[in-house]
């Protein structure tokens, strides 16, 4: 692995995080990066719920099933977008602007020292509509996925899934 890429190797699901309060201003500097991301015709359509209040964290467990870290990450960004705002009001380039902000997101995280792992929501309407009722979304507020974010217990391995076969040289 090339070593001036080792902070992407170094990302990597954190499912188990230490009991400590995240400082207000790196909340800034994850969504600073969150924003930096491309956006088809810098449309921009993302909006970001930061929520760490113990009790809602864990409504949103109920939620996701696969989001049982919640119940010890300090807290947690729900990304959703703005169908009206995304280019051509297309939910693909919607989800192609949201995928690049959250993978800036959790390499920032990384970078800070914290942990992230990235929870699914969109397409499964059950999850999507969970949140939208959490939150009380507008109707044009998609919701797309959740990070859950804390100070890593664990330190999972470097690494990159390289696969040579998945690879082609200017043909299938």
């Amino acid at each position: 692995m090339n070593q001036s890429l080792q902070f992407i190797f170094n990302r990597r699901s954190v499912r188990k995080y230490e009991n400590r309060e995240i400082p207000e201003e790196m909340f800034t500097h994850l969504f600073e990066a969150a924003m930096a991301a491309p956006s088809a015709v810098a449309k921009d359509p993302w909006h970001f719920l930061l929520i760490r209040n113990r009790n809602t964290l864990d409504k949103i467990v109920k939620i996701l099933p696969n989001g049982q870290m919640l119940r010890q990450a300090p807290a947690a960004i729900v990304v959703c977008g703005d169908i009206n705002k995304a280019n051509l009001n297309e939910v693909s380039y919607m989800l192609q602007d949201l995928s690049a902000a959250v993978e800036n997101v959790l390499l920032a995280a990384t970078a800070l020292g914290l942990g992230s792992c990235w929870l699914g929501m969109h397409p499964r309407p059950d999850r999507m509509d969970g949140i939208r009722d959490l939150f009380s979304l507008p109707e044009n507020i998609i919701p797309m996925c959740g990070i859950a974010l804390g100070w890593p217990a664990e330190q999972p391995e470097p690494r990159t899934r390289y696969n040579p076969e998945r690879v082609h040289l200017e043909k299938w």
